[in-house]
């Protein structure tokens, strides 16, 4: 790889560790390759959808004349390996807030979980979490929301593609599900709880695919010289 290489077009495959913001996984990367290759300062370099820092998985970084794309594949289709707690709520609707408002779920079946998740199928009204990045009068919601001011949310469509491989160990509900851009997967564990009537949050969410693009190909080594990626 060449800096001559980098400024024409690469497309890299992270791993995203949790707790990493996803401007910090790019800001490690730019720094780096910067270093390493002697970039101009103006040396282009973007990720294509954002990962919350609660969650791991797939990241996509274009450097170069390949930040063109971006937007492209942004608006690829997206899947999700998701584990939700029911019985429970956080005002974040992950681990990010404490559990809230504990319900009983000693009534709920593996029927009732079924029913409600196919509920979800096709296009739906989804609202964004509060703790989110959608700016409101120019500000992030997630910023209005930790501040303690009052956020209103407008609903969205979205597309639920599949959800599949469902395994249930209540409290916890684990699947894969393959999705539209835009939507918010720690919507959908809320929007579960409700349907299901006890409540329900994020507990873990890795993302696995986007378009094409597989987390199998990706990389977690940020420290070391080795990347894989992919150059179209």
């Amino acid at each position: 790889m060449t800096a001559e290489q980098l400024q024409s077009g690469y497309i890299f495959l992270l791993d995203k560790p949790l707790d990493w913001t996803s401007f910090q996984a790019v800001n490690k990367m730019k720094y780096k390759l910067k270093r390493e290759f002697d970039l101009p300062k103006k040396f282009k370099i973007g990720h294509a959808g954002t990962l919350d820092p609660r969650a791991t998985g797939l990241l996509i970084v274009c450097c170069g004349k390949f930040t063109k794309k971006i937007s492209e594949i942004q608006d690829a289709p997206k899947e999700y390996w998701t584990e939700i707690k029911i019985g429970v709520q956080t005002e974040s609707y992950d681990t990010e807030k404490p559990e809230i408002l504990h319900q009983d779920i000693s009534n709920v079946t593996e029927e009732d979980v079924k029913i409600a998740l196919e509920k979800f199928l096709g296009e739906i009204d989804q609202k964004p979490p509060i703790f989110s990045a959608i700016r409101i009068d120019g500000a992030r919601a997630y910023n209005l929301a930790r501040a303690g001011e009052e956020v209103e949310m407008k609903s969205r469509k979205t597309t639920i593609h599949y959800i599949k491989d469902v395994e249930i160990n209540f409290p916890l509900i684990s699947f894969t599900v393959g999705c539209s851009k835009g939507t918010y997967i720690r919507s959908l564990a809320h929007d579960i709880g409700q349907e299901l009537g006890v409540g329900a949050y994020l507990t873990q969410l890795r993302r696995t695919k986007i378009g094409d693009y597989k987390i199998e190909d990706a990389t977690g080594d940020f420290l070391e010289n080795e990347y894989k990626f992919e150059n179209l």
